[in-house]
């Protein structure tokens, strides 16, 4: 049997909503895992913890949603650091629009609501950075406003349930799950419900290897009775990933300073900071392409030397390998054309400025070769 969102009225609906009330919300009460943001909790640690749980595993946010906060323990310390500071603390997460949204936020929380988080979801999504979902995590756990949140793991626990058959890439599927999301959503107890339905999602629902024999929702969960949980969602098949190969040069001064680039705020990774360099053009070499983005990007004249390693790394729509290579300069004083600013740093400095993933294996690279 598939349950479609347009009966969200019914016997389907009557017998999900008491297997979640007397069945899910138990269960949520004796397995919740124990996590630092589930503690004196706060609109601006909600806030904090949801974005960076979007784009990584519990585990791995645990120690920077505790670096995070030890730096910026209230919403004004946060407002009143720099954003390469912000930047600094979320290097290593990703998604770094997110930290530039975070701090923009913060700054007009501080500025217009003096300081005061808002508490109304229409209020809530006008703030850089926070869409749907985060917003209603925001209301729903820290104010316990009647929101139900739709993420990955929600969206994977109702598409089981329920059987939905839509493909996740639909523009009407996300908006019949909300539908879902909300008809199940206990009122006056939104934050345990939402917090149940994410847990059971991170805790047994998995994508692989769902553990629905110790499932509280087993009986009522369609997938499992069609003994197929595993082609919950529907996913139409992904094409080949674009790969990227790039150049990049690791300039070195007389001083045995190393050149580095800061990337506009407009571009993929703003903010940051990185070895010089761009992406290989047709009919070029790796030498004469690295040369060329230093050129147009720093307005100097550079001498490619040695390559020093090839750093290959995946992000969340294309892969890249990074050819680094040592390099003089030979002609020129560097100036921002097609960068936000540059600076010469010693190597044992590198660490004080935010960098990619990608580009802190050439730091630590070159900190091995001191």
């Amino acid at each position: 049997m598939t349950i479609v969102p347009r009966a969200t009225a019914g016997p389907g609906l009557t017998r999900l909503r008491r297997a979640v009330r007397t069945r899910l919300l138990p269960w949520f009460d004796r397995h919740r895992r124990i996590l630092p943001w589930r503690n004196n909790r706060t609109a601006y640690r909600v806030w904090i913890s949801e974005l960076m749980l979007q784009q990584t595993r519990v585990d791995q946010a645990e120690p920077y949603f505790r670096r995070f906060l030890k730096r910026f323990p209230s919403l004004k310390c946060l407002a009143a650091a720099s954003q390469q500071d912000v930047l600094k603390q979320w290097e290593g997460l990703g998604y770094y629009s997110r930290a530039r949204n975070l701090h923009k936020a913060a700054r007009l929380i501080v500025r217009e609501q003096h300081g005061r988080f808002p508490r109304e979801l229409q209020s809530l999504q006008a703030l850089p950075g926070i869409g749907a979902y985060t917003a209603a995590a925001i209301a729903s756990l820290a104010f316990n406003k009647d929101h139900a949140v739709l993420d990955g793991n929600v969206i994977r626990v109702l598409t089981r349930l329920t059987g939905y058959p839509g493909e996740l890439q639909r523009t009407e599927t996300r908006r019949d799950l909300q539908a879902w999301a909300d008809a199940l959503l206990i009122k006056g107890d939104a934050a345990r419900y939402n917090e149940a339905m994410m847990e059971l999602g991170a805790m047994l629902c998995a994508p692989r290897n769902p553990r629905c024999a110790v499932c509280p929702l087993e009986g009522v969960c369609v997938a499992r009775q069609a003994g197929d949980p595993e082609s919950y969602p529907r996913r139409r098949p992904r094409g080949k990933v674009p790969h990227k190969v790039v150049g990049a040069a690791v300039v070195v001064n007389r001083k045995g300073e190393v050149l580095i680039a800061q990337r506009l705020d407009s571009s993929m990774l703003g903010g940051l900071w990185e070895f010089p360099g761009g992406t290989l053009e047709d009919g070029e070499t790796m030498p004469a392409c690295v040369a060329r983005e230093l050129k147009e990007e720093l307005g100097v004249d550079i001498e490619v030397g040695e390559r020093l390693m090839i750093v290959r790394h995946a992000y969340s729509h294309f892969t890249i390998a990074l050819h680094v290579y040592m390099a003089r300069l030979r002609k020129g004083r560097p100036r921002a054309i097609h960068c936000a600013d540059y600076r010469w740093s010693t190597i044992d400095r590198l660490r004080d400025f935010p960098f990619s993933r990608a580009d802190l294996h050439i730091v630590d690279r070159l900190k091995a070769d001191l």
